[in-house]
């Protein structure tokens, strides 16, 4: 068994964790925030600083996706999640009341899950972590760089542990970074002589008006994520008869800055049938706006040499999108699920631990960061086209054209409406979906049948009505 170091200790670092102590591993997480978790998840939500996690008041989802990974390997962490006041979720039930077809489907017991605010989630996280024999969690350890011993590969840097800013010097046989969207390891890893890892980054182009509520919590008649327009909204269940209500519009579209204020942001979403009644309930915090969210993506193995060995990267720290879709955390821990076993097959051997998580990461997690970025991309030049008063462009490609046919085709069957759930809650990436032959052939004969009536909108203001709400 590995004596393990991982860099962070948010959700996805101590799920982590958690995963590799159950396997036997020993292994010391290490935060920087000083500050541990408080008594409660209401004191989390109150008092925790955690400073080094930009949008940790900003709405998170644990997707059905996530709970199924719980049920299968932390069980006790989905239970301790229960109890500390997650709100039940179901993303199919009731079914819209326009499909005829009410009758179930075997995919529908998967399409719930347990979901909370971030900071109670994390604490649920770190109480399981506190209480793992395996699992050493230490507060206020800044990592500052990594420590290089003999090559495990000729020519190709090993990483034997970490440094603090405190002058620890800490071995391991496997350092796990964890850090997040901020992780510093390419400035590490070229510190100590390796190649950069491959790299793709740029700005989401998302803002984020995000306003949480309390009181008896809404009943869901629209999607949980839906487009109207120039804005799309994110209604989202917490913790304790909480929820959070978020508008999401371009970053360059600079009349809805205005939606910063309350009264602004108040009246755009009271314009939206299906959401207005989520603001029925007593505002707990003002306007949390974020932008300047990066997506990221990153190959620690090229031209098929690890760059270093001794060293992976996990979760939002390898790769990082828009953060509306609520899949980070369940893309993240499934990062982990994989890393575990990969861990298994090679426990001796750091490059072939490095070639196969690699691998493995490519086939079954890469392809989640693939569809979001292709759905973003889509979405935005929407948002652009719209707000210039032009038609917007045709999607790029197939992956692209296939996920805005299904956005439409969806509301008009209810077996195509359970494919999109299932893709929507990280449960079966896009891409398997669409191999599916009556999928394919579906969204086709739904989207010629629809003809014109495709295009329509989802009910709200159209530009012109929102501009002069938040005038």
């Amino acid at each position: 068994m590995a004596d393990v170091l991982i860099i962070g200790g948010g959700i996805c670092g101590l799920g982590t964790a958690l995963l590799l102590a159950r396997d036997g591993h020993g292994v010391t997480v290490l935060e920087r925030d000083a500050d541990p978790a408080p008594d409660s998840p209401q004191a989390a939500w109150d008092t925790w600083a955690r400073k080094g996690v930009a949008q940790f008041r900003q709405p998170h989802n644990f997707m059905p996706g996530f709970r199924l990974i719980l049920e299968a390997n932390l069980p006790d962490v989905q239970e301790a999640l229960r109890r500390a006041g997650a709100s039940r979720m179901d993303m199919l039930n009731p079914l819209p009341p326009f499909f005829s077809d009410q009758s179930s489907r075997p995919i529908d017991d998967k399409l719930w899950t347990y979901t909370a605010r971030r900071p109670a989630g994390e604490w649920v996280f770190t109480n399981a972590a506190r209480n793992e024999p395996r699992v050493t969690l230490r507060h206020g350890v800044q990592v500052v760089g990594l420590l290089a011993g003999p090559p495990a590969i000729d020519d190709i840097p090993h990483v034997i542990g970490v440094r603090t800013a405190g002058g620890e010097e800490l071995r391991a046989d496997l350092v796990v970074d964890a850090m997040g969207r901020r992780s510093k390891i390419p400035e590490w890893l070229a510190a100590i002589g390796a190649r950069p890892p491959y790299e793709e980054q740029a700005d989401s182009g998302f803002t984020y008006y995000t306003r949480y509520f309390s009181g008896a919590e809404p009943q869901r008649i629209g999607p949980v994520m839906m487009d109207v327009g120039t804005i799309s909204l994110l209604t989202l269940p917490g913790d304790h008869g909480t929820w959070s209500v978020t508008v999401i519009t371009s970053s360059r579209d600079q009349p809805l800055k205005n939606l910063r204020h309350a009264e602004k942001w108040t009246k755009a979403v009271r314009a939206c049938p299906l959401q207005a009644h989520w603001l029925d309930g007593e505002p707990i915090t003002d306007i949390l706006a974020m932008s300047g969210v990066v997506d990221r993506y990153r190959r620690f193995v090229v031209d098929g040499s690890p760059v270093a060995t001794g060293i992976v990267s996990v979760a939002d720290a390898w790769a990082c999108t828009n953060p509306s879709a609520g899949r980070g955390m369940t893309v993240g821990l499934m990062h982990a699920v994989r890393l575990r076993d990969v861990l298994r097959e090679t426990p001796a051997d750091p490059g072939a631990l490095a070639r196969a998580f690699h691998e493995n990461t490519e086939v079954e997690v890469a392809p989640w960061y693939h569809a979001q970025i292709a759905a973003d991309r889509t979405r935005f030049a929407e948002l652009e086209a719209w707000r210039e008063g032009r038609q917007p462009p045709p999607p790029a490609d197939e992956l692209s054209r296939f996920l805005s046919s299904l956005r439409v085709a969806m509301a008009a069957d209810p077996d195509l409406f359970r494919a999109a759930l299932e893709y929507i809650a990280t449960i079966t990436p896009i891409q398997e979906i669409l191999k599916r032959p009556e999928v394919a052939k579906g969204v086709a004969a739904t989207i010629e049948a629809l003809g014109d009536s495709a295009s329509a909108g989802m009910p709200g203001p159209d530009r012109k009505q929102l501009l002069e709400l938040v005038a």
